[in-house]
């Protein structure tokens, strides 16, 4: 069974920075790390898991959503099957919980019905 986990979550201040990390275990039917898209959604109170940022296979292209651009960062360590998330000069709008998955997804779509495996998530909460 693959076993997703997120850190770095925390309570941080309007303006300030946090890193994300994931990591996985083994994936299911031998799947490496590099085998499949990964990417970063969030959820916040009373709202649907939204797509923040995706990337490729390989680390070689990327999806943002309008509200992160210029401000978030996503890469993939495949060496160390880890994934991390740079999150710059955070706003208050950026509060929720952040869940790392993976799946047979596209980068370019980036929707969460294409991805099956997610961690159980971190809480960013950003103050104003």
């Amino acid at each position: 069974q693959v076993q997703v986990m997120e850190a770095g979550g925390g309570l941080v201040q309007a303006g300030e920075s946090l890193t994300l990390s994931c990591t996985a275990s083994r994936l299911l039917s031998g799947v490496p790390f590099d085998g499949y898209v990964w990417g970063w959604f969030r959820q916040a109170p009373g709202k649907e898991r939204e797509a923040v940022t995706c990337i490729s296979r390989h680390g070689d292209s990327t999806y943002y959503t309008d509200s992160v651009k210029g401000r978030f960062t996503i890469s993939r360590d495949n060496a160390q099957d880890t994934l991390s998330l740079q999150m710059n000069g955070l706003k208050p709008e950026d509060t929720g919980m952040y869940y790392c998955g993976t799946g047979p997804s596209t980068w370019q779509s980036c929707l969460s019905s294409g991805f099956n495996h997610w961690g159980q998530g971190t809480q960013v909460t950003v103050s104003s």
